[in-house]
């Protein structure tokens, strides 16, 4: 954590210390749930190593993936941890996930003593802003196959590192009609996975 926030050039060595201070380094075993529906999101993930998926439950009781974390990243059940209100989402880790935990509170001093901090939080805010708008466009607007592709171009990593169930939800097809595109694209373009 210390050395992606200090690449950032955001940060004074003491705010970096703070919160080195303030973090707990914690290891989440392959498909612990960190967060459950329900409770209240008390603190914010800074993931070293490993996957982490939000997910929920939809109408027919069925999970539904809807956003994956990778190394280096802030991670959170956003709404949940700004409102303080029960989470409606799951966070799962995926893979054995090596991360750093900062409880609320601290994330709450760490901003009330610098600028930088609320620069930086507002800075995240602002990116999964981005990431959900993004998100939300592709899935109202391209079909199920350009979908695939554009992971696939984009975010090449999570084709490697996540099963396909979760990947399908992601995408929000079968993981039937999945295994159909991944043929086609294999038979157009052989070096595709």
């Amino acid at each position: 954590m210390y050395q992606t926030l200090k690449t950032l050039d955001f940060f004074t060595e003491a705010e970096l210390q703070e919160a080195m201070e303030a973090a707990t380094f914690h290891v989440i075993p392959k498909g612990q749930i960190h967060i459950n529906q329900g409770e209240v999101c008390k603190d914010v993930l800074f993931i070293k190593k490993g996957l982490m998926r939000s997910f929920y439950y939809n109408s027919e009781s069925e999970e539904v993936t809807y956003c994956f974390s990778f190394e280096n990243a802030f991670f959170t059940a956003y709404s949940s941890w700004i409102q303080q209100k029960p989470s409606p989402e799951n966070i799962q880790a995926i893979t054995d996930t090596e991360v750093y935990i900062i409880k609320r509170h601290d994330v709450l001093r760490l901003q009330e003593n610098s600028i930088n901090w609320q620069k930086f939080f507002r800075t995240q805010a602002e990116g999964a802003y981005i990431s959900l708008e993004n998100r939300i466009m592709i899935l109202q607007r391209e079909s199920a196959e350009k979908r695939y592709e554009d992971l696939l171009e984009r975010h090449p990593e999570y084709l490697q590192q996540i099963p396909l169930n979760y990947l399908a939800s992601y995408l929000g097809i079968t993981q039937r009609h999945l295994s159909r595109i991944r043929q086609n694209l294999a038979n157009l373009k052989p070096t595709v996975i």
